[in-house]
């Protein structure tokens, strides 16, 4: 099984594929130096796979690589920032 997270600008997400299949997203909106993540969705038929987890790695791992912050309005990325404290640093609030 093989995964891909890559960000889709045109919808304001990043999207996760399994072996070439839209699994899931988590959506954002672009607010200054910032991007404000709202939504997090895994298709049931991937779910108990580790899409939702890897889907959140490789959008932290490309959000880190563009030098950007987030902020976590969605539960499961704040759930899984709060477990995975090496995320922590991109964590910021909107002033």
């Amino acid at each position: 099984m093989s995964m891909l997270v890559e960000e889709n600008a045109a919808k304001h997400r990043y999207e996760i594929l399994v072996d070439d299949a839209l699994a899931g997203f988590t959506a954002y909106l672009p607010r200054g130096e910032a991007l404000v993540f709202t939504h997090t969705e895994v298709d049931p038929a991937f779910q108990g796979m580790g899409v939702g987890s890897a889907l959140m790695r490789g959008t932290l791992e490309q959000v880190r690589a563009q030098g950007q912050r987030i902020v976590p309005q969605c539960p499961f990325m704040a759930a899984f920032i709060k477990r995975h404290p090496e995320y922590a640093d991109l964590v910021t609030s909107l002033t």
